[in-house]
């Protein structure tokens, strides 16, 4: 039985009809990918899926009792607190209960009175404490760490938590892997390889879409079509679609043109017509008026400066450390023209520090950097930081000007941002009211208004519909001048990357020539998820080779300690799973759940210490 029926589901959104008496089942444990260009409804799809919106017409027949969750595309900004409470809030006001209980408990006495009142009258549901703990244990979460303090591949797995505590039958995921690193990634792609609900997701990402998707849906000019199988079929499939609907077009159009001859003909022909032909004629008016059209595609076209020289650059021996850590160790490389060079590496390594560092913006402790001649340099990220959210999209482009010249070919302004698809309205309209989508082919268009030779883009793929990165990607493979680009898509580096240079901890940097999949069997250095506690530590490293005797020593210590310490979680956790654990007493489960964080903190310093001995 389906968990989910969909009859003849209908929206509008102001005037455009964004969802067309649409029709699909979801059936346990699939796992299906919905696609679409962006602006076409998929989130809001998901939204009336999850009971967040009303729609006009139809209906959604849910199977009992079923349970929904949905992880959201971005970060929420109001949200606050450890990682417990996020987390117990996906459990409504029971969770709320809880994470108050427990975090005010144990600052009892410094509690206000009202404060020890509210706490004395609450009635927690002690059974929720074990989906939380449980949640925490699968995404290897510390329970008492700062959401606000964490990086935004931490926060997207919390929220997947929040997500996840409800025990949904259906997930909902929208762009789960946007903004994270490629070991996040790949993190999260084994994870939901393995989760055993149905999974309904939205993804630019082709690798993870391939990966994970049992089937495909896309949501096209208000329908919804299902591809069983994988997404090289979808795209044999669809281009044959396509192709059929054009000559029904084309053979429609005809008809429709060869009517309206017809009816423009002299005052004898309209005097004798058959007005069941005119009928026929009013109605394929009508039809023609309804009919929407394919989207365009994006036509991408950079502007082209003069050629650089040969040596674009060369830097030899850099260093560059924050605070004592770090990012940079003896790396050189030299980059001739025409290179297209791939950069890769977890959140906050140093990718964008090194490209400040090789463009002369920022000075680095050691080693020298030697830029080529004549170079033209246009830099996406800067470009962020430049849109003005209360200036038109034109005026963001061109700053006044209504003419721009690509490749010695003059445009209108409006025309140029047409190509980018962006209808006049939209370009007249401010930029503050665009989509994410919307906003990064905005950034595309400023950069390639900029005659270059050098292009150097820091994450240019978020937000953009595969149709556009499938552009993107031929851009950048044609563009005759040199190329730097940070991203994690592995799709995309493996298409357009000649070479990949990649931090790989510690602040060693190796260059590999291919792309991701080339570095990924080639690379010096195991992936490893930094931003995750492992269950259970290997302790296979050798001590480094000048260690003292003292330091020696210590080791052999520490890793007996750490194998107490874990002996000791695992009993733990073992006493909370048991099914008569939350029989008993209040103090006695606190006081078990403190023996456990104690236990994890534990851990985390002696693994620092460990870590620093073998290193």
């Amino acid at each position: 039985m389906a968990l989910i029926t969909i009859r003849e589901l209908s929206l509008h959104q102001g005037t455009t009809l964004l969802l067309d008496q649409i029709n699909f089942n979801i059936e346990p444990r699939e796992r299906i990918a919905l696609i679409g260009r962006n602006g076409m409804g998929k989130s809001t799809l998901m939204k009336l899926i999850n009971r967040e919106l009303p729609y006009d017409g139809g209906e959604l027949v849910y199977q009992n009792n079923i349970h929904v969750s949905r992880l959201e595309q971005e970060v929420p900004l109001n949200t606050q607190g450890s990682i417990f409470t996020v987390i117990a809030e996906g459990l409504g006001q029971g969770g709320k209960d809880l994470a108050d209980y427990l975090s005010m408990s144990a600052r009892f006495d410094q509690l206000t009175p009202q404060e020890q009142t509210y706490l004395h009258d609450l009635h927690v549901d002690w059974s929720l404490q074990a989906k939380v703990e449980k949640t925490l244990s699968e995404l290897s979460l510390n329970a008492e760490d700062d959401f606000a303090a964490l990086s935004g591949g931490m926060k997207r797995r919390v929220l997947l938590g929040r997500a996840l505590v409800q025990d949904p039958d259906l997930l909902l995921l929208d762009e789960p892997t946007n903004h994270l690193d490629i070991e996040s990634i790949l993190w999260m792609e084994k994870f939901l390889l393995n989760y055993p609900a149905a999974i309904l997701f939205i993804t630019h990402d082709r690798a993870l879409l391939q990966k994970l998707a049992t089937r495909i849906i896309e949501l096209d000019r208000g329908q919804l079509t299902s591809f069983p199988g994988d997404y090289p079929t979808y795209l044999t499939r669809k281009n044959e679609m396509l192709e059929v609907e054009a000559k029904h077009n084309a053979l429609f159009d005809k008809k429709l043109a060869a009517e309206e001859v017809w009816i423009r003909q002299g005052i004898k022909a309209r005097r004798c017509r058959n007005e069941g032909r005119v009928r026929v004629l009013e109605k394929l008016r009508s039809e023609r008026a309804e009919r929407r059209n394919v989207m365009g595609n994006v036509n991408l076209n950079a502007s082209m400066a003069d050629r650089s020289g040969q040596l674009v650059l060369e830097a030899k021996h850099l260093n560059y450390s924050v605070d004592g850590v770090p990012l940079i160790k003896d790396f050189s490389t030299l980059i001739q023209r025409g290179d297209k060079i791939g950069i890769l590496g977890p959140n906050g390594c140093g990718k964008s520090t090194l490209l400040r560092i090789l463009l002369g913006q920022l000075q680095a402790d050691s080693g020298t950097v030697r830029l080529g001649e004549n170079l033209k340099i246009a830099y996406f990220d800067q470009l962020r930081e430049e849109l003005n959210p209360a200036r038109s999209v034109a005026d963001n482009v061109m700053e006044g000007s209504t003419t721009i010249e690509i490749n010695g070919e003059k445009k209108h302004i409006i025309s140029y941002l047409q190509d980018f698809l962006f209808a006049p309205d939209r370009a007249r309209g401010p930029v503050k009211v665009l989509s994410g989508g919307e906003r990064n082919r905005l950034l595309l268009a400023k950069l390639f208004a900029k005659p270059s030779n050098i292009l150097i883009m820091d994450e240019p793929t978020n937000d953009l519909d595969i149709e556009t990165l499938d552009l993107l990607e031929e851009l950048l493979i044609d563009y005759k001048g040199t190329l730097l680009i940070v991203s994690h898509d592995r799709e995309f580096l493996n298409h357009v990357a000649m070479s990949t240079i990649a931090f790989e901890g510690n602040g060693q940097i190796y260059e590999y020539i291919g792309g991701y999949d080339d570095w990924l069997n080639q690379r010096r250095t195991p992936i490893t998820n930094s931003e995750s506690r492992p269950a259970k530590v290997s302790l296979e490293k050798k001590p480094k080779a000048k260690s003292t005797q003292k330091e020696e020593y210590e080791l052999k210590a520490i890793e007996a300690q750490i194998a107490t310490i874990e002996a000791e979680q695992a009993s733990l956790n073992q006493l909370i799973a048991a099914p008569d654990f939350y029989m008993r007493p209040l103090p006695e489960q606190q006081a078990i759940f403190a023996q456990l964080q104690s236990a994890e903190k534990a851990l985390k310093d002696t693994l620092l210490r460990w870590e620093k001995l073998i290193d």
